[in-house]
């Protein structure tokens, strides 16, 4: 089966954005900030709703009543995320741009699809062609939508590919996170994993059909030709 679409998850495959950083800030009078890896970012944070990253964290941590902890700890990520991309900005990979490019120059229909309220702004600050950001270049974005449940529940994704209008057993995710490999696979779609932070072993054991370091190794014909799709669960 050909492939027929595009979904890109944003922070981590298309923004170098400052989640990690203002999880890890926020933590202060919490927990202390210096537990707070980046392994532990991907495997209990990255891709997650804000609240249930929020809480996934703490667990982790394992702060006492994490549930009751687990809004204000929420509130204080976000006020240190837009303090970050007030004063820092947001940085785009530029295989991700040179990705989306192609597919675009191709003809591809491509989503953007998140659980982060700031996807779509963040976006909107990223030059992609002249007199265009990489906002405009998606065709649909589904991102910060209050959804019943957030990844790895594949909602996210499956409401992508019929804003798109296609089959989610068409369509390819390309995802960093774990928690996004397995929502992507429950709804039947495509996986392509970004290891962008040397953790190709923790994509790979959730399901991740393909792993690539750089967006660069994507060989679209390739790819469209041989992937094998997955009946939704």
């Amino acid at each position: 089966m050909r492939l027929d679409a595009w979904i890109f998850d944003v922070d981590g495959v298309l923004l170098a954005s400052p989640h990690e950083r203002a999880w890890r800030d926020a933590l202060h009078g919490i927990a202390d900030p210096g537990r707070f890896t980046t392994a532990m970012y991907q495997a209990d944070v990255a891709g997650r709703s804000r609240r249930d990253g929020a809480r996934s964290a703490l667990v982790a941590l394992g702060v006492p009543d994490a549930d009751h902890v687990a809004q204000a700890y929420a509130a204080a990520k976000q006020r240190c995320l837009e303090h970050l991309i007030g004063t820092e900005g947001v940085v785009a990979f530029p295989d991700a741009l040179r990705l989306v490019r192609r597919l675009r120059a191709d003809g591809w229909p491509i989503a953007a699809a998140s659980s982060s309220r700031n996807a779509e702004s963040m976006m909107r600050t990223v030059a992609l062609d002249p007199g265009g950001t990489l906002f405009d270049a998606f065709a649909v974005t589904v991102c910060g939508r209050d959804l019943p449940r957030g990844k790895p529940d594949p909602g996210i994704f499956l409401l992508a590919a019929a804003e798109l209008g296609v089959d989610p057993t068409r369509c390819i995710v390309v995802e960093d996170a774990p928690a996004g490999i397995a929502a992507a696979l429950a709804g039947g779609m495509a996986t392509l994993g970004v290891a962008r932070l040397d953790d190709a072993d923790g994509l790979r054991a959730v399901g991740a059909e393909r792993v690539v370091a750089s967006l660069d190794e994507v060989l679209i014909p390739e790819w469209a030709a041989s992937t094998k799709h997955r009946p939704a669960a």
